[in-house]
Formats: C-alpha cells, structure tokens, sequence
C-alpha cells in the first residue's frame, strides 16, 4: 500500500510541472510573436508610405511631361488657350506645394523608421539605399517643378536659353518686310498681326542697318515669343537700299523669306517727302529738292526720296544672295484697293492658312486707305495713325511727268527681273491713286 501511495504522488506531481513548463514555452512564445508583429507593423508602415510618395512623384513627372506635350501639339499650337496654360501651371504648382509638405511628412516618418532600424543592422543598409533614391526622386521633381516654366525642343532634361514665361521661345525671324519705305509696310504687318499663326515686332528694329554691332542674341531679344509652328517676323524698310543688308541677313538665314512692298516710285517720293514735311516744315519744295538744274530737266538721284524708287537698283544686290523664289513683292496701290487680294498672296508665301480675309477690312474714305477690323463684331474699324494718310502737297504737273520719264526704264528693268508688271506706266498723266502718305 506505501508503494502505491508513493507512485501516486509521484505520478500526480510530475504532470504539473510539465503542464507549467509547457504553459510558460507557450506564454513566451505568443509574447515573442506579439512583440514582433507589432515591430514588423511599426517597421513597414514608413516604408510603404515613401513608395506612395515615390509613386506621387512619378504621376507628377508624367504630368509635366504631358502638359508640354500638348502645349506643343501641331494641332492646338495656333489657337493655345494662354488663360488655361496659366491656370493649369497654378494648379501644378498647389499640387507640387502639396506633395513637397508629403514629402517632409514622409521624411520625417523616415527619420524615426531610421532611428528604429538603428538597433538592426542588417536593416539599416536598406534604409539608406532607399532613402537615397527617395532623395533623388526628389530632387528630379524639384528640377522639373523650377524648370517648367521653360520648354525644351527634343523634351529632354534640356532647357532652350531663350524661353519665356508665356510658354513661347525667342527665335530670330523666319520673313521680314524689308521695304520700301512708304510702300505700305505698315498696313502690311498690322494686316499680318490678325493671323494667329504670325508674331511679328510692333517697332522697327533696324538690326541690319543701324544696331548690327549689338548682335545676334541681342536681336533674337527684340523678337516676340513664338510656339512652334508660329512665324516669327519684324519690318524695317530700310533694309532694301541698305547694302550690307543681304549679306548680313543672308548670314543668318539663308533660307529666310524676304517680302518687299513696292510703289510707284513717283507717288512713293511725294510720300516720302510729306513725311519729312511734317516734321521739318522749312525744307525747301519737292521741286526744288528733284532736280540738280530744272532748266536742263536733271534728276538728282542722289536725294533719298528719289534713289529709294530705282528698285532695280536695289533688287540687283539683293539677288546677289537669295534667289527669287524667297522674295515676295506686294503692290502697294493693290494693296489699298484689293487688301484681301494681296494678303491671300502674302499668306500663300508664308505657307500660313488664309484667314486674313475680306471680312477684315473696310475701306476708310475720309484716310483713303483700308482699315481693320474684327469680321466677328460690328465694332469701329481699327485705322494706322494720324501719321498715315496725310494728304499730299500739291506738286507741278510737269514735275510729274518728268519723274515718270526718269523712271520708266529702271522700271521695265523692274519688270523683267521681278516678271510682274505693275503698270505703273498707266499713271504718267498725273499723280498714281492713292495720292495720300
């Protein structure tokens, strides 16, 4: 009975010890698991929340991208909205502000996950590996946030030097108006100025002619700002009786194109000399200032408002450089009883489409000449200054006559280097129409 009783208690006693044992082993190890669950959680979460800010930063990116893309469409070049240009670049800018305040959030989750990993070292190694890359992703959408308001010509990380703000590049010109002087440039480019697809400078630079020291960059400065597909375009008169024009000019762009606005070239030095009238009224008459000796009926061809008109003259240098086929010539007395007429011409040149048309002008009979105007609205037409239209003195009919004579084989030399014929012979009789400045 003692040996059964002894078993007894020896057999109830052992069972309790490893019941214990096996209860703490469990105890621990659900701990152990517990704690590390909730590391792992700790660990994970910076992690997961820097490659949300990574993959933000990539949408970003693609977003830029995508706006200079359309912004330089063939298709919406021309007509670009620069009110949605604007407010789409706004509201990338709030998007950026937002996720650079992410970022410094993400960042500073970072620093405490770094801090965390401090303890393990194999951990540590990756952490810096990816903040790393979470730094130059960064720095990549800071380059391209301060570089967006630049464009680029191949969509590289490349910027042009002569961007601008208003989404457009500098470029030197394409064409220029380069005479003659009291053609009617003027109207010609005001004319031009409606179409969309041409931006052309208000002012007359004079580069080739008084300002070519400056140079080229300084000229490209002058120049509006253009998207592509866009014509850039200036006017200087000046530069047709300027010799070292075409050289010059054609040193820049050989394949640039050149129109020249003629007219007869007797009304055109009436015009001339009512505009130096206007300002200097104690110059001596038009007939006093066109002849060496009237008595013996001699020409001085060396005054300016005479030597302008021997076209032929001038046309001879100009050919020296760029062949015909680069030049345009616009009839200035077409060009005020037809505007529509030559500016369909003129745009056929430039390779633009015909949208300056009839519906754009309306002949004002008080200046003599076409004004502009909105074809969409009924609104006062839009005229060139009270510089323009000045009526011409009244000039000796003989003198008239005389100037024909003078001009006449100049002229038909015109004619047969140019293969127009602007029948400026019709008008011998008396002053050519249009007989306003």
């Amino acid at each position: 009975m003692a040996f059964w009783s002894s078993t007894s208690v020896l057999t109830s006693k052992v069972p309790r010890k490893i019941l214990f044992m096996f209860t703490l082993s469990l105890s621990v190890t659900y701990l152990f698991y517990s704690l590390m669950s909730c590391y792992n959680s700790q660990l994970q979460f910076p992690l997961q929340e820097n490659y949300v800010y990574q993959a933000r930063l990539v949408t970003e990116e693609t977003t830029f991208v995508t706006l200079r893309e359309k912004l330089y469409s063939t298709a919406s070049r021309a007509y670009f909205d620069e009110e949605l240009i604007e407010r789409t670049a706004t509201e990338q800018t709030l998007i950026f502000s937002t996720d650079k305040r992410d970022a410094a959030r993400a960042e500073e989750r970072t620093a405490g996950w770094d801090r965390a990993q401090a303890a393990t070292t194999t951990s540590s190694s990756s952490s810096s590996s990816f903040h790393s890359a979470a730094d130059a992703a960064a720095a990549a959408v800071e380059k391209e946030h301060q570089d967006f308001s630049t464009t680029d010509s191949d969509l590289s990380l490349r910027r042009a030097p002569n961007c601008t703000s208003d989404y457009g590049e500098k470029k030197l010109p394409q064409a220029i108006i380069i005479g003659v002087k009291k053609g009617g440039t003027r109207a010609l480019l005001e004319a031009l100025r409606v179409h969309p697809d041409v931006r052309a400078v208000g002012n007359e630079p004079h580069f080739f002619d008084r300002n070519y020291e400056r140079g080229l960059d300084w000229y490209r400065d002058l120049m509006p700002s253009t998207l592509e597909g866009q014509i850039t375009m200036e006017k200087t008169p000046s530069y047709f009786v300027t010799n070292s024009a075409p050289k010059r000019i054609h040193s820049m762009a050989k394949d640039i194109k050149l129109i020249i606005v003629v007219r007869n070239p007797v009304t055109r030095a009436i015009s001339d000399y009512t505009q130096t009238l206007s300002k200097k009224p104690e110059i001596p008459t038009f007939e006093v200032l066109a002849f060496k000796n009237r008595t013996l009926g001699l020409i001085d061809a060396s005054w300016s408002a005479l030597r302008i008109g021997i076209y032929a003259l001038h046309l001879e240098n100009w050919m020296q450089y760029f062949p015909l086929s680069q030049m345009h010539f616009v009839s200035g007395e077409r060009l005020i009883v037809d505007p529509a007429g030559e500016m369909a011409k003129v745009q056929d040149f430039l390779g633009l489409k015909r949208i300056v048309t009839d519906k754009h002008f309306y002949f004002n009979k008080t200046k003599g000449f076409p004004c502009l105007k909105k074809p969409e609205d009924s609104s006062t037409p839009r005229c060139l200054g009270k510089s323009k239209g000045r009526t011409h003195p009244k000039i000796d009919p003989d003198v008239i006559r005389r100037l024909h004579k003078f001009y006449k084989p100049f002229n038909n030399m015109f004619y047969q280097m140019t293969g127009q014929n602007f029948q400026w012979e019709m008008e011998e009789g008396g002053e050519s129409p249009g007989s306003r400045d």
